[in-house]
């Protein structure tokens, strides 16, 4: 049970750190959390764990930030600023890989405790995060194409830009998170695992992100409202 506690727990967290970053940054607070995000989620997602009765890796609320990250900055600052954060990401996880595998070439002092761990964790790094760097830039820049043609189509059909948000945000994350669910596990995993565990990693990865998608819709309606009450503030 405290494997569930825990995984609820820190979607209350990081969604609220997002929430709590936007209102107090603006979109440089999203673009920050995007960059760290991308960071730890890589080093996660080496930990397997089981919780609510499947076997799944750490780093799936994480990624689930990122495409909150981008659909806030869809609604309410717009294609361009989204498609910014992820290209933040991209580098960041660029640099980090740079940089943590450069720990790994150096000789360790005869007092030294932790390299042997460090080797350990990062070995299979470089993998994971050309794996994600491919996918995340993949799945981040269709999701937020496909938010604005949900939102083209219900303004088109309905005569509101406004109305329809639920609809954008569920419709362009969970078709987006299928490929970003497919692509990494088959490109992260193969070989590593048998077939069944790799079938279990994407089938409770991708029930993870349905949850964490619809769990996100209230916090991009809260996020438009403090965008609105921004821009009405400083009108």
């Amino acid at each position: 049970m405290i494997n569930e506690l825990l995984l609820i727990g820190s979607v209350l967290v990081i969604f609220g750190a997002v929430l709590l970053g936007y209102k107090f940054f603006g979109k440089t607070g999203l673009y920050c959390i995007s960059a760290i995000a991308t960071i730890l989620a890589n080093i996660e997602v080496v930990i397997l764990i089981n919780a609510f009765g499947m076997e799944q890796t750490l780093g799936n609320v994480l990624f689930a930030a990122t495409f909150l990250v981008t659909d806030i900055l869809s609604e309410c600052e717009g294609k361009k600023e989204a498609n910014k954060a992820v290209w933040i990401g991209v580098f960041s996880s660029l640099f980090f890989l740079l940089l943590s595998q450069s720990w790994r070439l150096y000789i360790p002092s005869e007092n030294d405790l932790i390299h042997s761990s460090v080797e350990s964790v990062f070995s299979n790094t470089p993998r994971m995060i050309i794996s994600s760097l491919a996918v995340y830039a993949i799945s981040q820049l269709f999701d937020v194409w496909l938010y604005h043609k949900w939102w083209a189509f219900t303004e088109k059909k309905f005569g509101d830009k406004r109305k329809f948000l639920w609809l954008r945000n569920n419709g362009s994350t969970l078709i987006s998170q299928i490929l970003n669910t497919l692509l990494f596990t088959l490109l992260a995993f193969w070989g590593q695992y048998d077939a069944k565990t790799i079938i279990s990693i994407f089938l409770s990865s991708y029930v993870i992100y349905i949850f964490t998608s619809i769990l996100d819709t209230p916090a991009v309606y809260l996020a438009r409202k403090m965008h609105d009450k921004r821009v009405l503030k400083y009108k």
